[in-house]
């Protein structure tokens, strides 16, 4: 590559990040849950694990695009997607619509503020199972049901103080 065209891109990519929002929280949307707390960063993912195991479900996935972005030398605020499930409702999901499983486990996202406190936001399965109602019928609508009860206690529980 010319050493022009290299100057050029590292300018761009200079660029590029001081025109980032500095501000990147969650704004509400149709379909899921968004939960301001008090808690910072790294507490509110403790929190949100001990309340999956609370509600006996799997933490089955983590993915943290700030972990990655620190590896490379980058700082960027907090960001943790936490996949969570559990067997016997993956039998039963996929009973009702093969089609489906593309969408378990059903994730948490827990985003850093800044003013440090931590969000707490996830699509509820209703919304996540949603595409495959037509398919998997009153037993993938009564399984969503269920599961949307078991998000919203466990993001209660890991959102609200102690």
């Amino acid at each position: 590559m010319p050493p022009v065209m290299r100057a050029t891109l590292a300018l761009l990519a200079a660029f590029a990040f001081l025109v980032l929002p500095a501000k990147a929280e969650i704004a509400p949307r149709e379909g899921w849950v968004v939960m301001a707390t008090g808690h910072g960063f790294a507490e509110l993912v403790e929190r949100v694990k001990k309340a999956v195991a609370a509600e006996k479900m799997g933490l089955v996935t983590q993915a943290s695009a700030s972990d990655g972005a620190a590896m490379q030398g980058f700082t960027i605020p907090g960001n943790r997607v936490l996949g969570v499930y559990r067997n016997d409702y993956a039998r039963r999901m996929l009973a009702a619509s093969l089609a489906a499983g593309i969408e378990a486990p059903i994730r948490f996202y827990v985003t850093e503020n800044d003013d440090g406190s931590a969000t707490l936001s996830w699509k509820t399965p209703g919304h996540v199972f949603a595409p495959y109602m037509d398919e998997g019928g009153a037993a993938l609508k009564e399984l969503a049901e269920e599961l949307d009860a078991v998000f919203t206690r466990i993001g209660e529980r890991a959102a609200t103080a102690e």
